[in-house]
């Protein structure tokens, strides 16, 4: 099966670094001009000379997705250079730990404002334009927090569950116009927001014995999975949390599976 993504315009939220950047760049290697946006300019600013070494054309604008004007001002510039936005990426998020008695009000409401209000406030902004075009993919990231919470991750966990719900919802009311929107549920990708790859060889065989394909996941296996959705393969998927997860407790104990096996 070949994605043909070649000559779509796609806008990734929280692209400067992690998944995000890595999501753009495989976008642009599949021939998707692509809008990054994030509040880190110096981020960006290194994305667009990778993004320069591709015959793709690409733009880098500091936005943070609670400011709803800026976004709208970015959706404008968009639509002015380009012309149209078929594919939105909502990736920004944060994480804001800590048991719910003595978690500060200020995270838990900062990590709902980047994660929730943040992609309702890109949805909004681009959805006139995807009903004009009567097409287009949404794509926002939740977390396998979402399905099954940590401890001391309420913040997170709870506007994660809520990016779902909010997925199935906008799915729903855009099916009409042949939008498409699903979420993603990422596992245990190490990235420098969660240090997965920096905790001692004994922790990171505790976090594995988890996953039923044991093995970190990959910002690799986040891109194939957008680049899918994004596609025209995926036009019949809509309203789906997509676990991506390495199968993380698909069976009680996946680790006894590599106990038992004669490998």
């Amino acid at each position: 099966m070949h994605i043909d993504l070649a000559g779509r315009v796609s806008i990734v939220t929280g692209a400067a670094r992690g998944i995000g950047r890595d999501l753009v760049l495989r976008l642009a290697d599949e021939g998707v001009t692509t809008v990054a946006i994030d509040i880190n300019a110096e981020g960006l600013a290194s994305l667009g000379e990778e993004l320069a070494k591709l015959d793709v054309p690409s733009s880098q604008l500091v936005c943070d997705v609670t400011d709803a004007d800026r976004i709208q001002e970015v959706v404008e510039e968009t639509l002015q250079q380009y012309g149209r936005i078929d594919v939105l990426v909502n990736n920004a998020g944060v994480v804001a730990g800590g048991a719910v008695d003595t978690l500060a009000e200020e995270r838990w409401r900062h990590c709902h404002d980047v994660n929730l209000t943040g992609t309702f406030l890109m949805c909004r902004a681009v959805i006139p334009t995807m009903k004009k075009q009567r097409a287009g993919r949404i794509i926002n990231a939740s977390s396998f927090a979402a399905i099954i919470p940590s401890i001391g991750g309420a913040a997170y966990a709870s506007s994660k569950a809520a990016v779902a719900h909010f997925t199935r919802e906008i799915a729903g009311e855009l099916g009409p116009w042949g939008i498409t929107a699903n979420a993603y549920a990422p596992g245990m990708v190490p990235t420098q927001m969660n240090h997965f790859a920096e905790r001692s060889p004994e922790q990171q065989e505790r976090l594995k014995d988890m996953l039923t394909i044991r093995r970190w996941g990959s910002t690799e296996d986040i891109a194939n999975l957008v680049c899918f959705l994004a596609s025209d393969q995926a036009n019949y998927i809509t309203g789906t949390l997509v676990d991506v997860s390495g199968g993380k407790f698909a069976t009680q104990a996946p680790h006894l599976a590599y106990d038992r096996a004669d490998l």
